[in-house]
C-alpha cells in the first residue's frame, strides 16, 4: 500500500518552536516527507503551529505563514511533542520546563540547555511520563547520542574523543592547508556563515564543552556540567604553531575529550597535537567526528556534517519518528542512568602528553637550563626542536614586546623558537615547567600549551 493511501488510527501534534535555519529545515522536511515519516512513526505527524519571536519578519517560502503564532505556551498545549529550536538557555528552559510538566515529550537540539540544566529536565521528563530526545544537541546528523544512549548500552565506555565544532575545525584546517593566519581563517569562516559574527562560543571552545558534557553524562552514567569541563579554545594558535607541528608529524585540532580514569573523569577541551594515526586526524573541514573506546566494543568512531540546516533537521526528525512512535505503541525512550556518579578530576591530576613551545634567546646555556626545569618539575621529555628566527619575526617580536628589552642589542639579537613534546606527565607538573621557565634566565616567554593526542 502506497504511503499516501495509508489512514492512521492516530495523530500526533507537532509544535515546532524556533524558525530558523534549523527550524526552516524541520518544517519543510516535515512537509515534504510527511507520508514517509507518517509511515515510520505509525501515526500521521501533523504540524499544528510554529512559535516565533517576531510575526511578520521574513520568512523562507517552506515556513507556513498560516502556522506562525507568537504564543508558544498556548501551542505547547494543543501539542503532543514540542520540537524546541530557540537557542539560548533561559526563554527555551521555560517552555520546555512547561511542555513536560504538561505530559508533552520534547525533542530539542539544544546543547547548552541541556549541558546546564539536563538533570532537572531529565528528572521533570520521568516524572511527568514523558520523552525527552536531543540527537541533534551533539554533532548534527552524527548519531552519536543514539550510539552511546542505546547501542552500547551493554558495554563499558572508557573515552569519548572528537572534534565537536565544525567552526573551528575549519579555521584550523584553513591555516594548516593554506598557511593563513587566525584571523584570516576565521574571516573566511564568516563570510561563509560557518562562524557568527561573534565566534566566541566557537572559537573559545564552549559549544563542544557543552556538547562533551552531554555525551559524558551518557557514556560513563555520571551528571557532568559544562562548569566541570577545563576548557581552552584556539584563539592562541598561530601559523606558527601549525608548521611546528606539521614538521613533528602532528596535525592540530580542537579535540574535546572525556576519559574514564582509575580514581574518576577527566574532561577536557584544548586545541591539541593529533598525530598521524589517529583517526581524528583526517578530518577535514566543518565536518565532525567522535571516537569512543569501549572494553568489549573496541574503538567505534562517528564522522559526518555536524552543523547546518538539513544535517541537524535530520536527527531532530530522527527523534521526532520515536517520539511519535512511542505515543502509538507505548513504551519510553531510555532514561537518564545515575547509576556511577565517578567523580570529576580536577585537570591538575590529568596525566597527558604536551607540546610547550618557548621564545628563548639563542646562546649557550639557555637550553640545558630549560631541559633542567623539565628534570626538575618530573616532566619528561620526548623530542626537542629549536628554530632561529629571521629578522623580520625579530623585529615583530621586538614590537609585541615594546621594543629592545633591557641588556639587549637593538642590532643582531638571536632569537629562537623552541618546542618541546614531553612524555605522558601529571598536568600539575607541567604548570610547574611553565611557571619555573617565566623566570628562567634566557627565555623570553612561554608562547603556547598544548595537549598531544597520539592515537
Amino acid at each position: 500500500m502506497a504511503a499516501l493511501e495509508m489512514k492512521y488510527e492516530k495523530t500526533v501534534k507537532i509544535a515546532l518552536l524556533g524558525a530558523g535555519t534549523v527550524g526552516t529545515q524541520v518544517a519543510r522536511l516535515l512537509n515534504e516527507q510527511h507520508d514517509v515519516l507518517s509511515a515510520r512513526a505509525g501515526a500521521n505527524l501533523q504540524l499544528v503551529g510554529i512559535a516565533v519571536r517576531h510575526l511578520d519578519a521574513p520568512r523562507d517560502p517552506a515556513i507556513d505563514r498560516d502556522l506562525l503564532t507568537d504564543d508558544a505556551q498556548a501551542l505547547i498545549a494543543q501539542a503532543d511533542i514540542v520540537i524546541e529550536l530557540i537557542g539560548g538557555i533561559d526563554v527555551p528552559l521555560a517552555l520546555v520546563r512547561y511542555a513536560l510538566e504538561s505530559g508533552t515529550s520534547v525533542v530539542t537540539g539544544n546543547k547548552a540547555l541541556l549541558a546546564t540544566h539536563g538533570p532537572e529536565l531529565y528528572e521533570l521528563a520521568a516524572a511527568h511520563d514523558v520523552d525527552l530526545y536531543y540527537e541533534a544537541a551533539v554533532a548534527g546528523a552524527v548519531p552519536v547520542v543514539y550510539g552511546l544512549r542505546e547501542s552500547l548500552a551493554g558495554d563499558q565506555v572508557n573515552a569519548v574523543t572528537g572534534i565537536l565544532n565544525g567552526t573551528t575545525n575549519f579555521i584550523l584546517d584553513e591555516m594548516s592547508t593554506k598557511g593563513l593566519s587566525f584571523e584570516e581563517a576565521l574571516a573566511i569562516a564568516q563570510d561563509l556563515g560557518y562562524a557568527e559574527a561573534d565566534p566566541s562560543a566557537d572559537v573559545d571552545g564552549f559549544d563542544a564543552a557543552a556538547k562533551i558534557a552531554i555525551l559524558a553524562s551518557l557514556a560513563f552514567h555520571t551528571r557532568v556540567n559544562i562548569s566541570d569541563v577545563h576548557v581552552q579554545g584556539i584563539r592562541s594558535i598561530t601559523a606558527d604553531d601549525i608548521a611546528s607541528a606539521q614538521r613533528a608529524g602532528y596535525v592540530i585540532k580542537l579535540i574535546a575529550s572525556a576519559r574514564r580514569h582509575a580514581n574518576g573523569i577527566s574532561l577536557v577541551v584544548t586545541p591539541s597535537l593529533v598525530g598521524a594515526e589517529n583517526p581524528l586526524a583526517s578530518v577535514r573541514g566543518s565536518f565532525n567526528a567522535v571516537v569512543i573506546d569501549a572494553v568489549s566494543a573496541d574503538r567505534l568512531m562517528f564522522y559526518g556534517r555536524g552543523a547546518g540546516g538539513a544535517p541537524t533537521a535530520s536527527a531532530v526528525l530522527s527523534d521526532v519518528v520515536a517520539a511519535a512512535a512511542k505515543k502509538v505503541v507505548g513504551g519510553q525512550a531510555p532514561r537518564e542512568l545515575v547509576i556511577a556518579q565517578l567523580p570529576v578530576i580536577e585537570s591538575d591530576q590529568a596525566t597527558l602528553q604536551f607540546y610547550i613551545k618557548v621564545l628563548v634567546g639563542d646562546s649557550i646555556g639557555v637550553l640545558s637550563a630549560i631541559t633542567r626545569v623539565f628534570a626538575d618539575n618530573d616532566v619528561s621529555i620526548s623530542s626537542i626542536r629549536q628554530r632561529p628566527l629571521n629578522a623580520a619575526e625579530v623585529a615583530a617580536v621586538r614590537d609585541a614586546d615594546g621594543g629592545v628589552a633591557d641588556g639587549e642589542k637593538a642590532d643582531g639579537e638571536k632569537l629562537a623558537y623552541l618546542t618541546v613534546i614531553t612524555h605522558n606527565s601529571l598536568h600539575k607538573n607541567m604548570r610547574g615547567v611553565v611557571n619555573a621557565l617565566s623566570s628562567t634566565p634566557g627565555v623570553r616567554r612561554v608562547v603556547n600549551v598544548l595537549r598531544v593526542e597520539e592515537d
